[in-house]
């Protein structure tokens, strides 16, 4: 669950043009609703590790209150994270805080995840270098960090979609790599489960 800090399925068609991303063609592709629900499935390689590490669970994106990233396989764990604190709970209690007027990286994190499961690239774009390709139904794109301390920590992130976000490969510098699909994803507030419109 921490390594996800550090980072929080569809295959392109061969003969997708090469080019820098045209990002604003790919925003006009995103669908851009107030709520998305769905299925996450996650993949973890660790440099020197032979067996992967795989969790499974829930997300949900709330635009103007944040993303519940909520793991339910091999253990229950859930992260909140708005544009000014991440918490970690453990069942119904606060494991944990972390604010962003204490710790700034903190706000850097949440808005470089709400970006990503969102859909919005245009806000990635004062972080990464960005480059890609689309066709009309599907888009690919590759982000570089700009900022030195991040690029210590992300060495690339691969985004595929279409009209929303359906897969994310994290390179770390550490080396480690984490594979994110999503799927069953649902819009609008009947999406949420109670117990996760009750955390927002």
């Amino acid at each position: 669950m921490k390594n996800f800090f550090l980072v929080v399925a569809m295959t392109l068609i061969a003969n997708l043009s090469q080019a820098a991303a045209p990002i604003s063609e790919i925003q006009s592709m995103l669908d851009k609703p107030q709520v998305l629900c769905g299925r996450f499935d996650q993949v973890k390689k660790l440099s020197g590790m032979k067996k992967p590490l795989s969790s499974n669970g829930r997300f949900c994106v709330v635009t103007g209150k944040g993303v519940l990233w909520r793991t339910l396989h091999p253990f229950p764990d859930t992260l909140k994270l708005t544009k000014d604190e991440i918490i970690h709970y453990q069942g119904d209690r606060v494991a944990m805080r972390l604010d962003a007027n204490q710790e700034p990286t903190v706000r850097t994190i949440n808005s470089v995840l709400f970006s990503l499961l969102s859909g919005d690239l245009s806000q990635l774009e004062t972080l990464f270098d960005v480059e890609g390709n689309t066709d009309k139904k599907a888009w690919r794109v590759t982000l570089r960090a700009k900022q030195p301390a991040l690029a210590k920590v992300i060495g690339a992130i691969t985004l595929k979609g279409d009209s929303r976000v359906q897969s994310v490969h994290f390179d770390e510098a550490s080396g480690d790599t984490t594979d994110i699909v999503f799927s069953a994803m649902q819009t609008g507030e009947a999406a949420m489960l109670p117990e996760e419109a009750a955390l927002f």
